[in-house]
C-alpha cells in the first residue's frame, strides 16, 4: 500500500511520507527499548538496590526523552504530509479528470467520482495523519520487544512468539475480507449518493408525473443496499477480528502460565517475572490496536487503488504537431466505431464543405450524436480518419481542437453562478461589452431584463432556477461568445415550447451565420434548408443529397418527410 501511496503522491508529499515512515520506525524501537528497561529497573527495585535503580531510571528517562522528541517531529511530519497530500491530490485528480476523454464521463460515474474526490481523499490523507503511526508501532514495537525478551529469558520470548504466525493469519484473513467486501460498500455508497442527487434534481418531474412514491422507492433501495452492504461487511470481518484478538490474548496467557511455572520452580526470579509480564502486556496491547485499525487501513488501501486506477486511465494521445486548420470543413473517411462490443458506425464516409450546413437524420441509435462527438473527439475511432479543417483531429491538442467547435446540445448544463458567469465561460477573457452583445444576439437580454438582479442573477446548480428555454438561450450565447468556426447542434430545440423555440431559433440564426454547421434535428424547415442531408440507419449512411434530390428518390427520407408533414397538422381536441 505504501508503494501505491507514494506513486500517487507528489514529490514533496512523498518525501514527507518517507521521512514520517523512518521516524515512526525509530519511534517504535525507542518505545520498545524504553519498556524493556522496566525489566532491570523493577528487578533492582524489588531487590532493594536503589543506587542501581537510579541508574536504570536515568537510562529510561534518556531513552524516553529521545522518544518524545522523535514522536513530536514524526507526528508533525505526518500532519504536514497529510495536508500536502490532500492539497495536491485534489489538484492532481482535478487535472486528470479535466484531461480524460469526454467519452469517459458516463452517468454511472457521477457517484464514483464524487465519492472518490471527497471521502476517498479523506481516506488517503488519514494514512499519514492517523493510521501509519499506530499500525507501525503495533508491529515494530512488539517485534522489538520479542527480540529484547530473548536476552532476558528465551523461553518466555518463545512462548510469546509461538502465537505470532496464527495472529498474522487471522489479521490477513480479516484484511482480505474487508478489502473484498469494501468494494460492495463503496459501490452501494456511490449509487446512494447518485440517487440522492437524482432524487433532489428530479422533484419537478416526479411530482408532475405523480411518481414521488416511485422516486422514494429507488432512493430507498439504494440506501437499503448501502445499509445491507455495511452489515455484510461487519458480519464477514467479525470472525477474523475476534480470532485475532483471541490469539493475541492467548499469547499473554501462555506467557503468564509458563512464567508462573518457571517462578514456582525457581528457574526465574519473581521480580524479573513481574517485569517480563509487564513487557508482555506492552507486546499484546499494540497488536489489539492494529486489529481495530486494520479495517480503516484496508478502506484506505482500496481508495488509493481507485485513485491509482483513475490516474492511470489512458488519455487520448496528442501528437503535439501544432496543426492549424486549412478551413472549417469536416470529413469522415471510412469511419467505424463501437461502444465496447456494440457497433455504432460502419464505414461512414462524408464531407461537409466549409461554411455549409449538413443535417443528420435517422432513427434513435443510428449514430447521429456519435458522429458529432467523434468530431469533438470524445473518443478515437476504431478505423478510418476524422478530419477538421483538412487535419486529423488527433493532430490537434485538446484545447486547439475545441477552439474550432461550438457544441450546443438539447441537454444544457449551467454552472452554479450568475447568468453573466455562464455566458463568459465561452471566452473568459471577453469584455463586458462582448458578453452583452452575445447575450443580445441569443435573446438572453430579454431574460435578464425581467429578473431583479439582471445578468447577476444566480442560475442555481445545473441552471435549475431557469426554464429549459432560458438555459438553452444562455448556452447559445456562450457559443456565440466563443465564436468558433464550426457549430454542431444536437436537437437544440426539440423539447421547447413554441415561444422559446422561436426565441432560440432567432438565437441560432445569429450563432450559425457564416459558419460550418452540422445539425441533428427533426425540424422540417431546418432539414429542408440544409446544403446536404445525410440519412443514417444502423450506423450507415443510406441516403445523401439535398431535400429535392432525396424527395425524388422516394426512400427513407421521403417517408420521414411525409410523416413529419402529416404531424404538423395535429391538434389537441378540446
Amino acid at each position: 500500500m505504501i508503494g501505491k501511496l507514494l506513486a500517487i503522491a507528489p514529490h514533496r508529499a512523498g518525501g514527507l511520507v518517507r521521512w514520517s515512515l523512518a521516524g515512526l520506525v525509530a519511534e517504535a524501537v525507542l518505545m520498545a527499548v524504553g519498556f524493556a528497561l522496566l525489566v532491570p529497573l523493577l528487578s533492582v527495585l524489588m531487590a532493594g538496590d536503589t543506587g542501581a535503580a537510579w541508574q536504570w531510571l536515568s537510562a529510561m528517562t534518556a531513552v524516553l526523552g529521545v522518544y518524545a522528541v522523535v514522536r513530536f517531529r514524526t507526528q508533525l511530519a505526518g500532519y504536514r504530509a497529510a495536508i500536502e497530500l490532500g492539497r495536491t491530490l485534489f489538484a492532481k485528480l482535478g487535472d486528470q479528470i479535466a484531461r480524460l476523454p469526454l467519452g469517459w464521463f458516463r452517468a454511472d460515474r457521477v457517484g464514483d467520482v464524487g465519492r472518490l474526490t471527497s471521502k476517498g481523499v479523506i481516506d488517503v490523507v488519514e494514512v499519514p495523519a492517523h493510521l501509519l503511526r499506530p499500525v507501525i508501532i503495533a508491529f515494530v514495537t512488539p517485534a522489538t520487544l520479542i527480540v529484547i525478551m530473548f536476552f532476558f529469558d528465551w523461553r518466555l520470548a518463545l512462548a510469546a512468539l509461538v502465537t505470532a504466525p496464527v495472529a498474522a493469519l487471522a489479521y490477513r484473513w480479516t484484511a482480505t475480507v474487508v478489502r473484498r467486501t469494501e468494494h460492495r460498500t463503496h459501490t452501494a455508497a456511490a449509487d446512494a449518493a447518485g440517487r440522492i442527487i437524482e432524487f433532489a434534481q428530479s422533484q419537478a418531474v416526479l411530482r408532475s408525473c405523480g411518481r414521488t412514491a416511485e422516486g422514494h422507492r429507488l432512493l430507498d433501495q439504494a440506501l437499503s443496499e448501502q445499509r445491507d452492504a455495511g452489515r455484510a461487511q461487519l458480519a464477514a470481518a467479525l470472525p477474523g477480528f475476534s480470532s485475532f484478538v483471541v490469539v493475541v490474548q492467548l499469547a499473554f496467557t501462555i506467557v503468564l502460565l509458563l512464567g508462573t511455572d518457571l517462578a514456582l520452580g525457581g528457574t526465574i526470579d519473581v521480580p524479573e517475572l513481574v517485569a517480563l509480564l509487564v513487557l508482555t502486556v506492552r507486546y499484546v496491547e499494540p497488536l489489539i490496536v492494529a486489529a481495530d485499525l486494520g479495517s480503516a487501513l484496508e478502506i484506505s488501501r482500496n481508495s488509493i487503488a481507485r485513485m491509482d486506477t483513475l490516474m492511470s486511465t489512458p488519455l487520448l494521445p496528442e501528437r503535439e504537431l501544432g496543426a492549424a486548420p486549412d478551413d472549417a470543413s469536416l470529413t469522415f473517411e471510412n469511419v467505424s466505431f463501437a461502444y465496447d462490443d456494440r457497433q455504432v458506425l460502419k464505414d461512414v464516409d462524408f464531407s461537409v464543405p466549409a461554411n455549409t450546413m449538413t443535417a443528420l437524420i435517422g432513427p434513435s441509435g443510428s449514430g447521429k450524436t456519435t458522429i458529432s462527438r467523434l468530431f469533438a473527439r470524445f473518443w478515437d475511432v476504431d478505423d478510418g480518419t476524422v478530419r477538421i479543417g483538412g487535419r486529423d483531429v488527433r493532430d490537434y491538442s485538446g484545447a486547439d481542437l475545441m477552439a474550432q467547435i461550438s457544441l450546443v446540445f438539447q441537454d444544457v448544463y449551467l454552472f452554479d453562478g450568475t447568468i453573466e458567469d455562464n455566458i463568459r465561460m465561452g471566452r473568459p477573457d471577453a469584455t463586458s461589452g462582448e458578453v452583452r452583445e452575445a447575450a443580445r444576439l441569443a435573446r438572453v437580454d430579454e431574460i435578464a431584463a425581467r429578473l431583479p438582479d439582471g445578468y447577476g442573477t444566480q442560475v442555481g446548480e445545473g441552471g435549475t432556477a431557469l426554464s429549459g428555454g432560458e438555459r438553452q438561450r444562455i448556452s447559445i450565447a456562450r457559443a456565440i461568445l466563443k465564436d468558433a468556426p464550426i457549430v454542431m447542434l444536437d436537437e437544440a430545440t426539440a423539447a421547447l415550447d413554441p415561444e422559446n423555440e422561436a426565441a432560440v431559433q432567432g438565437a441560432l440564426r445569429a450563432l450559425t451565420k457564416d459558419r460550418t454547421l452540422l445539425v441533428i434535428t427533426h425540424r422540417l424547415q431546418t432539414v429542408e434548408a440544409a446544403d446536404q442531408i445525410l440519412v443514417l440507419n444502423e450506423g450507415r449512411i443510406v441516403e445523401r443529397g439535398t431535400h429535392d434530390v432525396l424527395m425524388k428518390l422516394d426512400g427513407r427520407y421521403a417517408d420521414f418527410w411525409r410523416e413529419r408533414d402529416r404531424a404538423k397538422g395535429w391538434r389537441l381536441a378540446g
